[in-house]
């Protein structure tokens, strides 16, 4: 424990208040209570309530003291020194902690309503000293809730111990769960020191190696505040420094090491594809967007570390993660950074050249035959792609590309496609017509469905359609700001003459991405600007009304 860290006696604890929530901030006044007030909402199951203060210099520590003075159940902790990451802070809470079971909230972030009682309902009536629940990612100002690995928390389970259920390495996060201190303390689990990042990582996997019996719940205990425009961005999404992916890499090794270390060859196995499903297809998502000397101490980096990968862990990624990773490792230097961001968005769309080996085989590219890409090859039955895609009730069997180049005018706006096939696959099924939809981002509202018939090129290489685009809809639906300018993602879905339907992101091209003001018949004037995500999908931004264009020309000016 650090020695000059100035603690407070622990309360007496009454039959029913089991839990202890530490809550750990540095310099975060603004967010800090409302954290703290959550987990004291949470009834008389949270025994107490510890903050830990890492030797904040903006009135954090003194914020705490004040809302202690007419809290009882708080307890405030003052840390000497900064310690430079969340571990150290958090095993002050844990070593101080009373309660039968321990839980951790970050300053930022909020429990919401019924937390504590649903986890600890699930351990007590199970006798499971590991209990989680669902988490969503809060993106603010916006309040757009985005579910953290909702396939593990979509109905309550029990497992015996994690080699039942593997794929609870997918959910790094130490603060959707609840703990038995007896547990953590027996086995000697602990957040590693000091300046460590990723800390979660190592610690989550120190609980899988000890084996305990887990039991999740499908309600939601842990709402994860994302706030992209912070003038100080969080570890998780600060990564605009190559040091960021080195130290989620070291965090990775030891977490196999760990597992290995306890004899888990299977929870090893699902810890090697879940970095190559999720950490890899973030991080190159964002490749392009880096400069040269990132671009090559980050590929250099990716080699070396997946190069420790069995073949099977690869394989059983997937498609276009296991993709990913054979590109980077059959390659010494960054390339292709194009094609590669556009498979590693989400859904994946593999981009045209459409190369063959001598065997007519799908390969990567003609200079990379080594790369095959199975499930593409005609006949092949085989999904190529993984994942739904959001705002469709089709599941993508292929990474088509379809390129969307919006057209915007005074009368009449204009969205043109281009579908391109993919080894004859497509072909076969038969494309014949295309429906777009469009989806609020910040609740995922739906908005009108654009629906054009699909034509062949000469070539038969690919199919083309041109749907009729009016965005002024957008601004009037219900909950809608029409004064702010609203993202809006885009969505489409391919029809086949065989039955095969399937769901696609679109690929942002063409002269059309530059605002435009538009003509509106019920607001005088309307603001569109098509753009390209960060992976490289087509989306809107659309306002409306003459304060709208006033903001937005008043910000250029300001600039």
């Amino acid at each position: 424990m650090n020695d000059a860290l100035e603690s407070q006696p622990g309360p007496a604890l009454s039959p029913a208040a089991q839990v202890s929530v530490v809550v750990i901030a540095f310099n975060d006044a603004v967010h800090v209570a409302d954290a703290v007030r959550s987990a004291l909402a949470q009834g008389d199951a949270v025994a107490e309530v510890i903050a830990v203060d890492d030797a904040s210099t903006d009135g954090t520590g003194a914020a705490l003291d004040a809302l202690a003075r007419t809290e009882p159940r708080l307890r405030v902790l003052h840390r000497g020194e900064n310690s430079g990451g969340c571990g150290s802070p958090r095993n002050d809470g844990l070593r101080a902690a009373v309660g039968r079971y321990v839980m951790f909230l970050d300053s930022d972030d909020v429990l919401p309503p019924g937390a504590v009682p649903a986890l600890l309902s699930a351990a007590l009536e199970h006798g499971a000293p590991v209990a989680a629940g669902a988490c969503v990612r809060r993106e603010l100002p916006a309040r757009r809730d985005v579910p953290w690995q909702p396939e593990l928390y979509r109905e309550p389970a029990v497992y015996d111990g994690p080699d039942a259920a593997p794929q609870l390495v997918r959910d790094t996060l130490c603060v959707n769960k609840l703990y038995a201190r007896e547990f953590l303390t027996g086995h000697g689990i602990a957040f590693p020191e000091g300046r460590y990042h990723y800390e979660d990582f190592v610690f989550t996997a120190r609980v899988l190696a000890a084996a305990p019996k887990i039991a999740t719940v499908p309600d939601t205990v842990y709402v994860w505040h994302v706030r992209r425009a912070a003038a100080k961005q969080s570890i998780s999404l600060d990564r605009k420094d190559v040091a960021n992916w080195r130290q989620r890499i070291e965090a990775h090794r030891t977490v196999l090491r760990i597992l290995g270390d306890a004899g888990h060859k299977t929870l090893v196995a699902a810890a090697a594809t879940k970095f190559l499903d999720h950490d890899l297809r973030m991080y190159v998502r964002e490749l392009h967007t880096r400069g040269a000397d990132y671009r090559a101490e980050w590929w250099q980096l990716t080699r070396d570390h997946l190069a420790s990968f069995e073949d099977a862990e690869v394989r059983a990624a997937h498609a276009p993660a296991r993709w990913l990773a054979r590109v980077v490792l059959a390659s010494s230097a960054p390339r292709d950074l194009d094609r590669l961001t556009q498979l590693a968005a989400r859904p994946g769309r593999l981009l045209p050249p459409y190369a063959t080996d001598r065997d007519g085989a799908p390969v990567w590219s003609a200079d990379l035959p080594e790369v095959r890409l199975e499930g593409l090859a005609p006949g092949d039955t085989v999904a190529a792609a993984d994942e739904s895609v959001p705002g469709t009730d089709a599941a993508p069997l292929l990474p088509v590309t379809v390129d969307a180049d919006p057209v915007l005018g005074a009368a009449r706006g204009v969205l043109r496609l281009r579908v391109h096939d993919l080894y004859g696959r497509l072909a076969a099924a038969g494309p014949v017509s295309v429906d777009v939809a469009l989806h609020r981002r910040r609740d995922g509202r739906p908005g009108p469905v654009l629906t054009a018939a699909l034509a062949p090129t000469a070539d038969g290489t690919a199919w083309t359609a041109a749907a009729a685009l009016d965005l002024a809809p957008l601004t009037e639906l219900p909950g809608s700001r029409p004064d702010e300018p609203e993202p809006w993602d885009v969505t489409a879905r391919l029809t086949c003459t065989d039955g095969t339907v399937v769901g696609v992101g679109l690929r942002a091209v063409g002269d059309g991405l530059r605002r435009r003001v538009l003509p509106s018949r019920r607001r005088l004037v309307l603001l569109a600007q098509p753009y390209t995500t960060t992976g490289g999908a087509l989306a809107f931004r659309v306002a409306s009304g003459p304060r709208s264009v006033w903001r937005i020309a008043a910000r250029r000016l300001g600039h």
